[in-house]
Parts: C-alpha cells; sequence; structure tokens
C-alpha cells in the first residue's frame, strides 16, 4: 500500500485523471436536465481535462479551466440551455491546487476571476438562489483552507529535505577533510622517513667514499650503516604504502570556483537561508588548493549561519580577488539564535578548521560579531601557496 501511495505521488497525472473522470460522471448525471443535449455533452467532456494536468501545468491548466467555464455558460445562454454543469465543482479544485502549488497571490486572482464568472452566469442564468451563493461560499472558502494547509505542508517538507541536503553535504564534506587530513599526516610523515634516511645515507655515502683507501674499517661501517638506514627506509615505505591502500579517495571531486561558490549558495537557498553572492575578478583560474580553500570558507561560514544565525537568516557572500590575493567576506544578519533543540548539530570545530586551512595557506582569517549584531568571517588568501619547509 506505501508503495503504491509513493507511485501516486510521483505519478500525479494518474490520481488527476481518476479525478477528472469523477467530475465528467458527475456532470452526466445532471445531462438529463438539459435542454440541448449534444452542446452539453461537449462542455461535458472539455470541462474536466484541465483537472488531470492541474498539478504539472497548475497555471495554464486554471486559466483553461476558468475559460471553458466562462464558454460554457456563454454558449448555454445562447442555445437556451440553463442547466449548470456539475463539472465547474472542480473550480474548488483549481482553487485548492493555486494556493497549495503556487502561492496566494494566484489563487487570489482566481478568486476574483471566479467571483466575476459566477456573476455573469448568475446575469445570464435565472433562478439562482441565494443558498446555491452560500455553499459555493463555504465550498470555495474550505477548498482554499486545504490549499493553505497542503501548501504548508509542502514547504515544510522541503525546507526540512533542504536541511538534511545541508547536513549530508557537511557531512560528506567534513569526512572528505578528515580523510584529507589523514593522507596529508601520512605524506608528511613518509616525507619525514624518506628525508631523514636519505640524507643520512648522503652523510655516510660521502664520508665513506674519502675513507675509502685510507680507512677501511670505516668505509665498511658506513656501508653497514647506508644498508640498515636503506633497510629502515623501505620497511616504513612499505607501512605507509599500506596504510595509503585502505583509504579510498571519495568518488567524486568537489566543484570549486565560481561554479562551486553558486552550487553552495543555491543549497542554502533551498535550506531556507536568503544569500546574496558577489563574485568580482577571475576566480576559476586560480591554483585548486586555493580555490579549495575559498570554497571551504564559504561553505563552512554559510554553514554555521544557517545554525546559529535565527529563525530567518540572511547572509551576504562576497570573494574578490585582487593583484596578489583572494578576498573572502562573509556576514549575516545576526538575530535571535534558534533554540538549541531545532539547530543542526555540527561539530563545533568549524572556526578552527577555516583558521587551520588559512594557516596552511598562509592566509589570515578575522571572524567576530560587529556591533550591529552581525556576524562576520573575513579571509585574506594569498594566490601564491607556502611551500612546504
Amino acid at each position: 500500500m506505501r508503495r503504491f501511495s509513493l507511485w501516486l505521488r510521483d505519478n500525479p497525472i494518474f490520481a488527476d485523471s481518476v479525478l477528472a473522470v469523477m467530475l465528467l460522471l458527475l456532470d452526466l448525471a445532471v445531462a438529463r436536465d438539459s435542454t440541448n443535449l449534444p452542446a452539453f455533452l461537449v462542455f461535458s467532456v472539455l470541462i474536466p481535462l484541465p483537472i488531470a494536468l492541474r498539478r504539472i501545468y497548475p497555471r495554464a491548466m486554471a486559466v483553461t479551466f476558468m475559460a471553458l467555464s466562462f464558454c460554457a455558460s456563454t454558449i448555454g445562454y445562447i442555445v437556451g440551455d440553463p442547466t449548470v454543469h456539475g463539472a465547474l465543482l472542480g473550480h474548488g479544485i483549481m482553487l485548492y491546487t493555486l494556493v497549495a502549488y503556487v502561492g496566494r497571490r494566484a489563487g487570489l486572482w482566481y478568486v476574483l476571476a471566479l467571483v466575476a464568472d459566477t456573476a455573469y452566469g448568475m446575469a445570464l442564468v435565472s433562478g439562482f438562489k441565494a443558498g446555491d451563493g452560500a455553499f459555493l461560499s463555504v465550498f470555495f472558502a474550505l477548498c482554499w483552507a486545504l490549499g493553505e494547509f497542503t501548501g504548508a505542508r509542502r514547504a515544510y517538507d522541503a525546507e526540512v529535505a533542504a536541511r538534511l541536503a545541508v547536513s549530508d553535504s557537511d557531512r560528506e564534506r567534513r569526512a572528505h577533510d578528515a580523510v584529507s587530513a589523514e593522507r596529508t599526516r601520512i605524506a608528511r610523515e613518509l616525507h619525514d622517513v624518506v628525508a631523514h634516511a636519505v640524507s643520512v645515507m648522503i652523510v655516510q655515502a660521502d664520508g665513506a667514499r674519502f675513507a675509502l683507501r685510507t680507512d677501511p674499517d670505516t668505509t665498511e661501517q658506513a656501508l653497514v650503516t647506508i644498508a640498515g638506514t636503506g633497510r629502515e627506509a623501505l620497511r616504513e615505505l612499505r607501512r605507509t604504502v599500506a596504510l595509503l591502500r585502505t583509504e579510498h579517495a571519495p568518488d567524486e571531486v568537489p566543484q570549486h570556483g565560481t561554479a562551486g561558490l553558486a552550487a553552495v549558495v543555491q543549497l542554502m537557498r533551498d535550506a531556507g537561508l536568503a544569500v546574496e553572492l558577489e563574485l568580482s575578478g577571475e576566480l576559476d583560474g586560480v591554483e585548486p588548493e586555493i580555490s579549495l580553500g575559498t570554497h571551504r570558507i564559504v561553505q563552512e561560514a554559510l554553514t554555521n549561519t544557517l545554525r546559529h544565525a535565527g529563525a530567518h537568516p540572511k547572509a551576504w557572500v562576497r570573494v574578490r580577488r585582487h593583484p596578489d590575493h583572494i578576498e573572502v567576506e562573509v556576514t549575516d544578519s545576526g538575530g535571535v539564535p534558534v533554540r538549541p533543540e531545532d539547530r543542526i548539530q555540527g561539530s563545533g570545530l568549524g572556526l578552527a578548521g577555516m583558521r587551520e586551512r588559512m594557516a596552511v595557506l598562509g592566509g589570515s582569517l578575522e571572524a567576530g560579531r560587529r556591533p550591529d549584531g552581525a556576524w562576520r568571517v573575513y579571509a585574506r588568501i594569498p594566490l601564491s601557496t607556502p611551500d612546504p619547509e
């Protein structure tokens, strides 16, 4: 049953087609009262058709349904048939659809058009009762209220899904950073092992070369030392390579540069964070390490804003390239933090991680609250990364 419900949700045209058939049957039930059956049957078929596509093209189908309603009233008046189509109850379905899937403004425009269409029908058809007007008012009010509830539920589900996407992205990023940090540690260890061993071997080889003719014992000891050092270095290399082979690099390389920044901003917007992005200068031609550092600073700062800047946070991201450095500035609107139980939980090491990344890149980072209550993260990244010692 659950699988069928999920299938219906993914294939709305099926359920809406069933709804359109039900309106057709309702219209055929009152067809016996028609004084011009052929014209009535034509509109009995046409009027429910937009219902089948209401969730795929809500605005277009609402306009089409309203136009068919107007034409049905006009043709009925011309041919002298006062019978009201039962399928016109689909107005309530269209009103619900617009409020739930498009918004209140579209629903309000449809209500205004509905009032005009109803007044037009009352002017053409005699015998319209006040009780009918009361019934229609209550019916359309209920449709609006149901649309409001469904729209709010859909917006809530969309925000939850977006926040989960941010949380998953943040978790994957931290896992990627953890793997990168471990690989960096292993690489440094490998460098230390190789550099130490090679240095010892070079010194011993130079000594053996000078003592080769005059002091065979010293030469022999130097060669023994060289061999032992080489074997120890080989063991360390094998151990380090074995460690590297136990880890697997991520299947996907993170997207950096302007496209990556835009993707991060869009991800945060989907999660409910209003973000303005300003980019200046050529940001796609910098070194991968600097591009990655810029990307991570923006990503971490926006994630912290989403966690801590209140119920309706706003953020401004400015990334500028200068001749010798890149400036990254992320500010938010501040505000009263949300309750702890409502926050997306993190590791609490975001600022420390950003400062460590800036230290590796030879840049600087400033983070703190401004006098107006806003939080500001400012990073200055030189365009040439420092050479490792």
